[in-house]
């Protein structure tokens, strides 16, 4: 085998691989030589060496194979400033492949470039952008909140703390500013990732003994943006790290965005330094949908899909029928409507409200019975203002315990859960004491007014 032929090979693995993935991964690698039937080949580290092995051994392998190149497998070998090397020794005129013309330090999306290698990020998602995010009441401010970071000027908070349940439309934003802001700042070095992520890069850095590298790549980005942080909570050594991470961009002026499940007051196991730091900036709530939003969602999902397929028609209600009866998320909502007219287009028939009956019968059966523990003890927190923290605690002060008692009797009527299921999920409590709070409500709300008042607004939310 010789560099030509490597050359050839890189040319067919652009093809296979992508150019993003070309350009981080592929393009780097230099080829050493074919040592009894091992093709051998330079990385510029043992974390670039290690994730190429994992991810793409088997492709290199099997196109030095179908290029006629008796090998069995490949191995890569670390030589250190291999980087500032890779790109003469790789686009020598006799190593030449044919590909296409990528710029040297043009990042792969989600990803940034360092002086010494590549650390990609997660994928972003092309259909993650602020054109194709529905605002709505519930997500107005958290919506403005990315637009302003994404647009870079002006921005007088740091880091952003978006926060919320599942499908409401996090990740979404998140990805929405990484795209925005790689076509304002095509320059930036702009790093988005989810915190499991963080976390694996972390741990391998140890084994690799390459923390160095690690706080490097880091903490030389412009923008910072991690994914669900709920997942490093309880993790000492990676919040020990992400920590200093975090300090040592916000000295430097450099903006972080972050999303969670929760407030990172209610996150208990999290350290209390990070949960101190992000509640310095922004802190966003996406509610759960409306009506409102749903239905927006619902038309704007529409319209792209009959665009994509104008021989299905859609009856007249059946959108408002889906907006009024799938409550759960967005995500539930927009996989409806793919079903829908992955169905309609099958056989052939317009979209009814029959249709969706049919069609969707698992989906409604389930929203009938969509209210959950951890949205009732979320509603009934923000309601009377306390921390989930506190009504899931020890504390019987009265502001704390009526609150409890609500979230016990609204356990108990608008759930199927039993009386030792609600007792554990608010702090592992004797079922006896749900009992009691239970009729303990029951009993206020037909002497107290403002108690019946306060369990009708909370049930109406539930249910919307």
């Amino acid at each position: 085998m010789t560099h030509e032929t490597w050359g050839q090979v890189r040319g067919e693995l652009l093809k296979a691989v992508g150019e993003n993935n070309f350009t981080a991964w592929i393009d780097p690698i230099v080829f050493d030589r074919l040592d009894d039937r091992t093709a051998r080949f330079h990385v510029p580290t043992n974390f670039f060496g290690s994730w190429v092995s994992q991810n793409f051994s088997d492709v290199i392998l099997r196109h030095l194979v179908s290029a006629g190149i008796g090998v069995d497998r490949v191995e890569f070998a670390v030589v250190p400033g291999l980087r500032a090397r890779a790109g003469n020794a790789n686009a020598a005129p006799s190593d030449a492949a044919p590909r296409a013309e990528v710029p040297a330090d043009r990042p792969a999306a989600g990803a940034v470039r360092t002086g010494t290698q590549d650390l990609p990020g997660a994928t972003l998602n092309p259909g993650y952008t602020f054109e194709n995010f529905v605002v709505g009441k519930p997500n107005e401010l958290a919506h403005a909140a990315a637009r302003r970071v994404a647009e870079g000027r002006d921005v007088t908070f740091n880091p952003l703390f978006l926060y919320g349940g599942v499908g409401l439309g996090k990740t979404h934003l998140m990805h929405a500013i990484a795209w925005e802001l790689r076509t304002r700042f095509p320059e930036a070095r702009i790093l988005y990732l989810s915190a499991e992520q963080f976390m694996y890069r972390f741990v391998r850095a140890l084994r690799e003994q390459d923390t160095m590298a690690f706080k490097q790549i880091f903490r030389s980005v412009d923008v910072l943006m991690v994914d669900d942080v709920q997942f490093i909570a309880g993790k000492s050594s990676t919040q020990e790290e992400f920590f200093h991470t975090f300090n040592a961009l916000v000295e430097e002026g450099k903006q972080i965005v972050i999303s969670g499940d929760r407030a990172p007051v209610d996150m208990e196991e999290l350290d209390a330094r990070i949960a101190s730091r992000l509640q310095c900036g922004l802190v966003v709530d996406l509610h759960p949908t409306d009506y409102e939003l749903r239905l927006g969602v619902l038309q704007h999902k529409a319209e792209q899909a009959l665009a994509r397929n104008p021989h299905v028609r859609i009856s007249e209600g059946v959108l408002e029928f889906m907006a009024q009866r799938i409550s759960t998320n967005i995500r539930v909502v927009e996989g409806a409507l793919t079903r829908l007219f992955a169905f309609a287009d099958l056989v052939r028939r317009e979209i009814t409200i029959e249709m969706v009956q049919d069609c969707l019968s698992d989906i409604l059966r389930s929203t009938d019975r969509k209210v959950t523990l951890d949205q009732i003890i979320k509603t009934t927190c923000d309601y009377y203002n306390i921390r989930q923290a506190d009504i899931t605690g020890s504390s019987r002060a009265r502001a704390v315990a009526r609150p409890r008692q609500m979230a016990m009797y609204l356990s108990k009527t608008l759930t199927s859960r039993s009386y030792p299921e609600i007792a554990r999920k608010l702090g592992g409590r004797d079922h006896t004491t749900v009992l009691y709070g239970v009729r303990k409500i029951e009993e206020l709300m037909s002497v107290d007014s403002q108690i019946a008042e306060d369990a009708e607004i909370l049930r109406r939310m539930l249910e919307a």
